[in-house]
């Protein structure tokens, strides 16, 4: 019997968007292949996409159902691709959309051939080159002329889905050996909010690590080409951003504001009092596993976009010298740089809750690395006249220095060192973290004593943090000795490191008294250099192998040097206890006042070699870079996936 159109028909319990039932249509499991029309297809991309029904159907789809489906999804992706030709709106912005949830969600599952299953669900073999060959060329248009800033960023997405879900497959191919570099460009200097540049500048760095070491990457020569300085100085501006953000993360889980101050007051003290927050009661604490929970996710996948940070910095010059030059837009941003230092701070502050937490750790360090070995770029760091201001991470004791005022950017960045050293410290040692930063405190000494640049610091905290980092190797050598092959790349530099202090410290520490309060601090660790020279024997660096001469042509290694400076003093002090004058238990003043008296009876050997260091080749950290790479791809996706 026929239902009379009249006839009252009970309400579903409820509404189905329209474009749900078409993707049940394309997406049903049965034996008939269906080629569906261009009415069809008309109505699909006119409507909007519904991205979260899209991944629900996707999702639930084995690598067998979507091949059992190929003619479908063939069919859904040329229909797209050709929407997006015909850049008529609103259907291009929709097949965008659409081609982003597909492709993003089809190239993370796991094929038994990847690249061969991918090309059969996407083109089939037949077809391959013409339709991945529209499929490029119609994405690169987009990006680069595309009518609005919208719709570009809707094709980067696409990019981006391609770069985080296929990155080793022949699709991603097609974009990573063609040049994108000036459509990107184009985009980032088009835009007009950071948030924009942001994407661009991302996938620039995803599609600069493809199989970078395996082939000569054509990002990586344009990157080093480029010289467009106000598109270089937007991108800096928009990294101080995004850093800014991420950093913002952090302070969300735990505000670490300095005890007695407020935001609002602080903010204001460094020029920035339009963001200090309206008054409020205090905020609630989390506990320990609230803490605990919210950082453990962070950083947020944001820093996927420090991979296009390194390779910019690693190749261009003009860029590096941005990143540390540009100052803030207005009283309210940070400048980039500062903003930079403020977000590695927080990273290296947790770096030992996680692998991606450590692994984006090392990546700024080797950015930092880069820039303190130019040495027109370190005469800036070190300049009393180019003053930054950096806020640093307080969460865990022991806590920095509360120090608001501007400062050259060296000193947070031996804060940040310092920082790094004290809260990552474990029976199972991150020796490659560790090497990092102590490459980087030698480094920036080296320079300092190399130009007998003075510079205003809290030396003290550095010399009290780098011994307390002897005494607990010397503890824990038993599980370090057996643990890493790259240990003397740890305990060698951290020697000379010392030795380079001591033995030149007079020429970049403040005043004497700073100078004292070195030795007296070395005196008082001389039982443990000598624990450490037994417990690491087998690492050390052999006086043959030593950079440090004496005037008559022996070597002396570091150890030896800071043993021998130890036991001077020792002798001193025993000789004044012995006088009597002084009685058995010295106070600080006393042993001071022994030290600088033996200054005149103390012989050192000479400096040489101990301010050397081998400059960054990206060969030597391929494999370290191979997993930020695959890190930042694995953020990227998820990133894509949130949004």
């Amino acid at each position: 019997m026929e239902v009379s159109p009249l006839t009252q028909q009970a309400r579903p319990s409820s509404f189905q968007p329209k474009i749900i039932g078409l993707y049940d249509d394309i997406f049903k499991q049965d034996d008939e292949d269906l080629a569906y029309s261009d009415g069809f297809w008309g109505e699909f991309f006119l409507l909007r996409p519904d991205k979260a029904g899209l991944e629900r159907r996707l999702d639930g789809l084995t690598t067998n159902d979507l091949l059992h489906l190929q003619h479908e999804t063939q069919q859904l992706f040329v229909r797209a691709v050709s929407q997006v030709k015909d850049g008529r709106a609103p259907s291009d912005e929709n097949a965008l959309d659409t081609l982003t949830v597909f492709l993003g969600i089809i190239l993370t599952k796991r094929y038994t051939n990847p690249s061969a299953d991918i090309i059969t669900l996407l083109a089939g073999l037949d077809e391959v080159d013409a339709v991945f060959f529209d499929f490029a060329n119609a994405i690169e248009s987009i990006i680069r002329t595309g009518r609005s800033a919208e719709i570009r960023s809707k094709a980067i997405d696409v990019a981006l889905s391609l770069t985080s879900g296929a990155y080793q497959t022949s699709l991603v191919s097609y974009f990573a050996h063609r040049d994108l570099f000036p459509a990107l460009m184009k985009s980032i200097q088009d835009s007009d909010s950071s948030e924009l540049i942001f994407k661009p500048f991302l996938l620039l760095g995803l599609l600069a690590n493809y199989n970078k070491f395996e082939f000569r990457n054509p990002y990586r020569l344009r990157l080093e080409d480029f010289v467009n300085e106000s598109a270089i100085q937007k991108i800096a501006q928009g990294i101080g951003s995004a850093c800014s953000q991420f950093r913002n993360s952090y302070v969300t889980v735990q505000e670490d504001v300095a005890e007695g101050w407020t935001v609002g007051s602080t903010l204001a003290y460094i020029g920035l009092g339009v963001l200090a927050p309206s008054k409020a009661a205090a905020p609630i604490r989390p506990n320990a596993e609230e803490l605990k929970e919210g950082f453990a996710i962070l950083p947020n996948h944001g820093a996927a976009v420090l991979l296009g940070v390194y390779d910019f910095t690693n190749a261009n010059k003009i860029f590096c010298s941005n990143l540390v030059f540009c100052t803030s837009t207005s009283k309210t941003v940070e400048a980039p740089f500062g903003a930079f230092l403020s977000y590695t701070s927080y990273l290296v502050h947790h770096a030992y809750r996680s692998l991606r937490a450590t692994t984006y750790a090392l990546l700024n360090f080797l950015i930092l690395r880069i820039i303190i070995e130019d040495l027109a770029l370190c005469k800036i760091l070190c300049d009393p006249e180019h003053l930054l201001v950096v806020r640093l991470c307080r969460q865990r004791q022991p806590f920095l220095p509360a120090t608001p005022k501007p400062r050259p950017a060296a000193a947070p960045i031996l804060d940040i060192l310092v920082d790094t050293i004290n809260h990552n410290l474990r029976r199972h040692l991150d020796v490659p973290l560790y090497i990092s930063c102590i490459g980087l405190i030698h480094r920036l000494l080296s320079y300092l004593a190399f130009t007998r640049t003075r510079l205003t610091y809290h030396w003290p905290l550095l010399w009290q943090t780098l011994l307390t980092f002897l005494r607990f190797l010397t503890t824990y050598a038993p599980s370090l000795t057996v643990q890493d092959p790259d240990l003397p790349l740890l305990i060698n530099p951290f020697l000379a490191t010392l030795a380079l202090a001591v033995t030149s410290g007079e020429s970049f520490l403040p005043d004497p008294a700073a100078y004292d309060d070195l030795f007296y601090k070395l005196v008082e660790a001389g039982d443990y250099l000598s624990r450490f020279q037994k417990a690491f024997h087998m690492h050390l660096m052999q006086p043959s192998e030593s950079l440090s001469a004496t005037s008559n042509g022996a070597t002396t290694a570091p150890i030896d040097i800071l043993i021998q400076i130890a036991a001077h003093y020792h002798d001193l002090v025993e000789a004044e206890k012995g006088k009597g004058r002084m009685g058995n238990n010295m106070s600080p003043r006393e042993v001071s006042k022994v030290i600088r008296q033996g200054y005149d009876s103390l012989s050192l050997p000479a400096m040489e070699g101990l301010d050397r260091w081998d400059r960054f080749r990206e060969g030597d950290e391929r494999s370290m870079l191979k997993r930020v790479a695959r890190v930042a791809v694995e953020d990227a996706k998820k990133l894509r996936r949130a949004s």
